[in-house]
């Protein structure tokens, strides 16, 4: 930003007690921190926030360098920094009424939290400057061994090795967790895996994952020490989620309009309009690259037309935080009451 003449009172802090912190349980290496990434592809990537007195808050861009971002790649346990971004970047864009906190960060790059940095407080800054980071993503969780990216035995990468996870310190929620957290569709099963030859070659994970099932990575759930050490690699974990979706809209005039429809075992089938809601629209604009929800009225979206074929899904209900579709609960594929002419349309701004 450029600040002119202006003559600007500033006040600068440094130090603990920047940000009221929440401490959390993080079984691989990160710590409890009150700045997050907001908007990204993953947790490691997005716009910054940080909280003062419960309140989350945006950074204001000036002075915003690969210094700044590379602690907040540090304080979340996010590997490298790879860019310091600014301005509008990730979405959905910021609520205009969210405070922005801080005016300007001065990191030599070197400190463990924001919290040590040199800061400016706000004072004159819109939500078109916001801050953001790009990190590495220092991956904690992978599905190895299976058929497809989102079905396989479980490692998680702990004190830099890679080990299997015993069925006694599992969970469905944390099966949960790691479908969100590799950007695959929702949990279907967990089992003790495997044939001899997928089964595990290395360590065993030592501890228990206390998933809810509604964190969004395996390094926010809680973990303790697992007592029990006798586990062997016929007790290895296998996880299956649901692939990612793909979506298209067709039937109007370009790839963010039209009916919506969504690839199965080959074949594209549409979505029955039962529970469909707003939220939704924004997910799947959200997910096409497009921009926020035009919320057509229901006689603009006939226009489209009904489709032939299968109905793929019904009963879809999204909370609008949701990063894509799989992400939203519904009923099994093909299962619906519905017929052609309840099929959802949608239309989102285009960017």
């Amino acid at each position: 930003m450029k600040k002119g003449d202006l003559k600007v009172h500033k006040a600068i802090c440094t130090g603990p007690g920047l940000l009221d912190a929440h401490p959390s349980s993080h079984p691989f290496g990160g710590s409890s921190s009150s700045v997050r990434l907001v908007g990204g592809d993953h947790r490691c990537e997005g716009r910054v926030e940080v909280q003062q007195a419960g309140e989350w808050g945006t950074v204001c861009d000036d002075g915003w360098d690969k210094n700044d971002a590379a602690v907040v790649c540090r304080e979340l346990g996010c590997g490298a920094v790879k860019r310091a971004i600014s301005g509008t970047s990730y979405g959905p864009l910021t609520q205009e009424n969210q405070k922005i906190f801080i005016q300007e960060f001065k990191c030599n790059g070197m400190e463990e939290s924001l919290s040590q940095c040199e800061r400016e407080d706000f004072f004159d800054c819109t939500h078109e400057e916001d801050a953001g980071a790009v990190c590495g993503f220092e991956e904690n969780v992978r599905l190895v061994d299976g058929p497809k990216r989102c079905q396989g035995r479980v490692e998680v990468k702990h004190q830099g090795q890679w080990k299997t996870v015993c069925k006694a310190s599992w969970s469905f929620a944390a099966t949960k967790v790691v479908c969100r957290q590799l950007g695959c569709g929702r949990a279907m099963l967990t089992r003790k895996c495997c044939n001899k030859a997928t089964q595990g070659q290395g360590p065993i994970w030592m501890r228990k994952a206390s998933c809810s099932g509604k964190e969004i990575s395996l390094q926010d759930c809680p973990s303790g020490v697992w007592e029990r050490n006798n586990c062997t690699h016929d007790e290895d974990m296998w996880v299956e989620c649901e692939d990612p979706f793909e979506l298209q809209l067709v039937g109007g005039d370009s790839r963010c309009a039209g009916r919506l429809e969504v690839l199965h075992k080959g074949e594209w089938g549409t979505v029955c309009d039962d529970g469909w809601g707003e939220e939704a629209d924004q997910v799947v604009c959200r997910q096409l690259g497009c921009g926020e929800s035009l919320s057509p009225s229901a006689k603009f979206r006939r226009r489209f037309g009904p489709g032939v074929g299968r109905i793929w899904l019904d009963d879809v209900a999204c909370s609008g935080e949701e990063r894509s579709l799989e992400q939203c609960p519904h009923r099994f594929w093909g299962q619906h009451n519905c017929n052609h002419a309840e099929d959802v349309a949608l239309v989102c701004a285009e960017q």
